[in-house]
């Protein structure tokens, strides 16, 4: 009795997890020179979402081609406030590289 994993364009997600599973684009300097080189897109995600997730997220809402899906887990620094402590959020970071020939524009500029 074998098993066989489905694909990724076989696996169905919720549209509603998908629309939050992209929390916000990153626009920095580090992920604009990312984006020129290799033709990706920084996205910061929710914790728990996956690669296969995130891919099908940027497909449905960009209706662009996903080659592959990089993560990055971020831990968020310890900070003084005068006498108290803080801790910043922890972040997940995806790096979305685009198949060749697509575009992803997030800037809005229009011509």
């Amino acid at each position: 009795m074998s098993r066989v994993n489905p694909t990724a364009a076989e696996r169905t997600f919720e549209e509603g997890r998908l629309m939050a599973v992209l929390v916000a684009p990153i626009v920095s300097e580090k992920a604009t020179m990312v984006g020129e080189k290799s033709n990706a897109v920084t996205f910061k995600v929710l914790q728990d979402a996956t690669k296969p997730e995130i891919k099908a997220a940027v497909e449905l809402m960009f209706k662009v081609e996903v080659q592959g899906v990089s993560v990055l887990n971020t831990k968020g620094k310890t900070k003084r406030f005068g006498k108290s402590i803080g801790r910043r959020d922890n972040v997940r970071k995806a790096y979305v590289t685009l198949k060749p020939g697509q575009e992803l524009n997030l800037v809005g500029e229009g011509a």
